[in-house]
């Protein structure tokens, strides 16, 4: 009995501890996580790997001697071991959108640039025997290669040094990095051909490889890729944008890629020829990007066996014939991108063709630049899950439809540079998620409706060289997010309203071309943020006010072709940031300020046919940046000083 009982005994012992070992194990590795610190050679890789790079806005500065490397700034541990896992180090690029200026890009870029990591690799890293994530992105290593050191990096599983200003040759040892799932080595238009390669026959070393972005490297030397990256069984992504793939080889070679999902081949410019077969059998594509490749002819009948397409982008090439009815029963697409081509079609025919299955469907329809005509019926109001729509640059006429307004999940709508006519539809205050509306350059007429007024969401209204009269209505001051608002050349009238100043989102307001009268309301003191203002062309009347010189992020300011008088105000020194001035043909009187000469910024000023006197200041002589400047037609007297000849 006794013999027997032991055993008993042990495994209960056993089954205890194993019951109770992740309990234990919590308790002592929380205990030991409060002690963890990062392992001292890596410490050592890392400052010297900091030592040979250039952080012009010292981000780094957390990465000190006696610290712990796993509380720096870009640097990730294992929560167990302490190993150096994970090095964070891109840098973060301004967004282009349609709301920012150019000045305001211009100065996000220079903070950018500013924030850059420059210099060299250290081989230090190689001390870091457990990276398994490497991103350098958007950085500058202009002067460099990549180096062939980072072959050696094994453990590596994401390594991405897209945008970062590499040059020189790929280095083959990449090939060795069997580990590796993620691979960018996109360079974007800024260093396009920084980087190239001979051959991608080390690609091949990479049979994990689930993503590989080389879009802008140079590729043309490379005539065998489709059988080389054809070789991955793994690859899921592949982006090969703008490569100077060159003209496909003409026989057809056999692929498989059955586990890809995206394809990106867009920018290679495959001038004379039509879209390779061999795409046609990748059944599994879920996103195919074929723009801008010069592929000619109609679009080719085998498309429409890829039912599993999302995304489809064949804009910017050169077919001619229409858009295929076929198209609408890819019941799977979410994005249609067809613009820039000569489809020369009715747009309600299209629409018709699309509008079965994917009537719900379909979120983002690009047909700009398309040579579409005829008038746009309330076919298009089934498409009721649409987010985004282009349509600009085609001579599609007529008005537009009541139907649109039903639109709910509509974002984004660019109808600009068409024939469009008639009134605009009063249920538009139905589209509670609108931030982007483009009607430019039509010949659409009315009051505007007051239902606008309800877009909460909206951030750009350009209602630009139409046929718009009336005033401009009462709630339009409860678009709090609007920040571009251009309503240049058309013939609203009254006063400038006193609401437009509670617009405190506003970077760009053209007014210009249009029968305001009256004077500057006192509340345009509030548009803090205001870089673009533009009243060219009314019969705004009265001095200057005192608060346009309070608007400190002003680069643009014209208020040429009015009725204003006085002098300048005093704090118009004070614009720092004003690089565009207009004040022709106004009644502007006295001496020219002195305290222009302030504004380091300027690049252009226009004083002409005003009533100014006296000479002109030496002050001007500051202005370093200035092109161009206008004095004529005033009352000056005195020759131009020498100091101002090279402008």
């Amino acid at each position: 009995m006794e013999a027997s009982f032991r055993p008993s005994v042990s495994f209960l012992f056993l089954f205890l501890a194993f019951l109770f070992l992740p309990n234990f194990f919590f308790f002592f590795c929380t205990g030991l996580l409060s002690e963890l610190r990062c392992i001292d050679t890596e410490r050592r890789a890392l400052l010297n790997f900091k030592q040979h790079l250039i952080d012009p806005s010292n981000r780094l500065s957390s990465w000190t001697a006696n610290g712990d490397c796993c509380q720096w700034v870009g640097v990730v541990c294992h929560n167990v071991t302490a190993h150096v896992q994970q090095l964070h180090l891109r840098s973060f690029p301004p967004i282009p959108d349609d709301f920012m200026t150019g000045e305001q890009y211009d100065a996000q870029e220079e903070a950018y640039e500013r924030s850059m990591f420059g210099g060299k690799l250290n081989p230090s890293l190689l001390d870091l025997k457990h990276l398994n994530y490497f991103d350098l992105s958007f950085n500058n290593f202009s002067a460099s290669p990549i180096p062939e050191f980072l072959g050696s990096m094994k453990s590596l599983t994401s390594l991405n040094l897209s945008h970062a200003g590499f040059v020189g040759l790929i280095p083959h040892q990449l090939g060795n990095l069997s580990n590796l799932l993620y691979l960018n080595l996109d360079q974007g238009y800024n260093h396009f051909s920084g980087l190239h390669v001979n051959n991608l026959e080390w690609l091949s070393g990479l049979p994990l490889l689930e993503h590989l972005d080389m879009s802008h490297v140079n590729l043309s030397k490379a005539s065998d890729w489709v059988q080389l990256t054809n070789t991955l069984p793994s690859l899921l992504d592949l982006r090969l944008s703008h490569c100077q793939l060159g003209p496909f080889i003409p026989r057809t070679p056999t692929v498989n890629f059955s586990s890809l999902l995206t394809l990106d081949l867009s920018e290679n410019y495959f001038e004379n020829t039509s879209i390779p077969s061999w795409i046609f059998g990748l059944r599994n594509l879920v996103s195919l990007d074929l723009s801008e490749n010069f592929f000619h002819g109609p679009i080719p009948v085998d498309l429409q066996n890829m039912t599993s397409l999302s995304h489809l982008d064949l804009s910017g090439n050169y077919f001619n014939s229409s858009i295929p009815n076929w198209l609408g029963n890819l019941c799977n697409l979410r994005e249609i991108r067809l613009s820039s081509n000569k489809w020369s079609q009715e747009i309600s025919e299209i629409l018709e063709s699309l509008s079965g299955c994917l009537s719900d469907r379909l979120e983002i329809l690009d047909l700009s630049y398309s040579q579409l005509h005829g008038r746009l019926t309330d076919e298009l109001g089934v498409f009721k899950n649409l987010v985004k729509l282009f349509f600009e640059d085609n001579s599609i006429s007529g008005p537009i439809p009541v139907s649109l307004g039903n639109l709910s999940s509509l974002t984004y709508l660019n109808f600009s540079n068409n024939q469009f006519n008639g009134t605009l539809p009063h249920n538009f205050g139905h589209l509670k998620n609108l931030a982007y509306l483009d009607l430019w350059n039509n010949s659409i007429s009315g009051p505007i409706p007051v239902s606008l007024g309800n877009l909460s969401s909206l951030t750009y209204l350009d209602f630009s060289n139409n046929q718009f009269n009336g005033t401009l209505p009462q709630n339009f001051g409860h678009l709090k997010n609007l920040a571009h608002l251009d309503l240049w050349n058309n013939s609203i009238s009254g006063p400038i309203p006193v609401f437009l100043g509670n617009l405190q989102s506003l970077t760009y307001l053209d007014l210009s071309y249009n029968q305001f009268n009256g004077t500057l309301p006192q509340s345009f003191g509030h548009l803090k943020n205001l870089a673009h203002l533009d009243l060219w062309n009314n019969s705004i009347s009265g001095p200057i006010p005192v608060f346009l010189g309070n608007l400190q992020s002003l680069t643009y300011l014209d208020l040429s072709y009015n009725q204003f008088n006085g002098t300048l105000p005093q704090n118009f020194g004070h614009l720092k940031n004003l690089a565009h001035l207009d004040l022709w043909n106004n009644s502007i009187s006295g001496p020219i300020p002195v305290f222009l000469g302030n504004l380091q910024s300027l690049t252009y000023l226009d004083l002409s046919y005003n009533q100014f006197n006296g000479t002109l200041p030496q002050s001007f002589g500051q202005l370093s940046k200035l092109e161009v400047l206008y004095i004529n037609s005033n009352v000056l007297k005195g020759v131009v000083s020498e100091v101002l000849l090279p402008i």
